[in-house]
């Protein structure tokens, strides 16, 4: 198996730790995690840009909904410098009150990572469906994967 270099690692905790505070519905250290001008692309579409925009939307939306438990699994971290890295995940959601992952609402995630002062953090982040319209099939396999992915990480 080959070995994972420390950027690499790196990027992938920031991805797993971005997705674990939204299961904790925590804004501030979502926030944390992002530059200063970050660009975060939600899965309807909507954008928010910068930190202080970020927190004020997060919080928002904290406060408004019962927001679902993220399932995930990284498909590639990339990197393109020593400084940039690009990661690519598939994602679904468990909605509150269930303990099923929602097809409907499966996702495509990417995350551009940067590192400055010793530090990654997310320059973007973008939630796209995977909502495999005309291929019904497709949507079972990505679902199927996902919930192999949940069941490993259920407490034994």
């Amino acid at each position: 198996m080959e070995q994972k270099s420390s950027h690499e690692n790196a990027v992938r905790w920031l991805y797993q730790q971005f997705l674990e505070w939204w299961n904790e519905r925590n804004a501030a250290m979502m926030v944390a995690l992002c530059r200063s001008n970050a660009n975060l692309i939600g899965f309807d579409g909507s954008q928010m840009n910068g930190r202080a925009e970020i927190n004020s939307e997060l919080r928002d939306i904290f406060s408004r909904h019962q927001t679902g438990t993220y399932v995930w699994k990284i498909n590639e971290v990339r990197m393109l410098t020593s400084a940039v890295a690009i990661l690519r995940a598939v994602a679904g959601m468990i909605p509150a009150g269930k303990s099923e992952i929602e097809p409907k609402i499966n996702a495509v995630q990417t995350m551009v990572a940067v590192k400055s002062l010793g530090t990654w953090s997310i320059e973007l982040f973008q939630n796209t469906p995977a909502a495999f319209d005309d291929a019904p099939e497709l949507r079972e396999k990505f679902t199927k994967e996902l919930r192999n992915v949940q069941s490993k990480s259920l407490p034994s």
